[in-house]
Parts: C-alpha cells; structure tokens; sequence
C-alpha cells in the first residue's frame, strides 16, 4: 500500500510547477525537441532536465534519444493512470 501512495504522490508531484505545466501544455500539440522546449520556457538546460525527470518519473511523459537530443512527448497510458488517480482519489462515497 505504501507504494501506491508513494506512485500517486510522484504522478501529481508532475503537476505541482508552473514550468512543468507549461510543458505539459506544449506536449499537448505533439512530439517536441528538448531544444524546442528550452527556446520556449526561457530555462537553462539543467533546469530543463529536472523537470524532464520529474515529468518522466511519473510516466506521463515519454522520452525519445535522438543524437544529442530527446524528444518528449505525453503517455497516452501515463495520462490515463493520472487521470484514473485524481477519480480515484476524490470519487466520493
């Protein structure tokens, strides 16, 4: 039990920055370069990285090596174990 709650606190600890969000949105519309991602938030490339981790670590984002570059994109079943976890958890009985 204690490691679903530690798998739900992950999922929505994805949800908890503003950047990360920002992110998300720009997924939205598909596939994108970290390069593309970087142009866009106005972040260095560390801080990039550690939101990429986090968004990764939850599974609602995917990564994809491509040369030096990842490319990002959202988890269809990432989004759906997200999605699933907010219901389940604010289902009232």
């Amino acid at each position: 039990m204690k490691e679903k709650y530690a798998e739900t606190a992950e999922i929505f600890k994805a949800f908890c920055d503003e950047n990360r969000i920002k992110i998300l949105e720009m997924l939205k519309s598909g596939e994108k370069c970290a390069c593309k991602l970087l142009e866009e938030l106005n972040v260095t490339q560390p801080t990039l990285s550690h939101h990429m981790k986090i968004l990764c670590d939850s599974g609602v984002v995917i990564g994809r090596k491509e040369g030096k570059w990842t490319h990002y994109s959202i988890s269809e079943q990432g989004a759906k174990i997200a999605s699933e976890t907010l219901q389940e958890l604010t289902n009232l009985k």
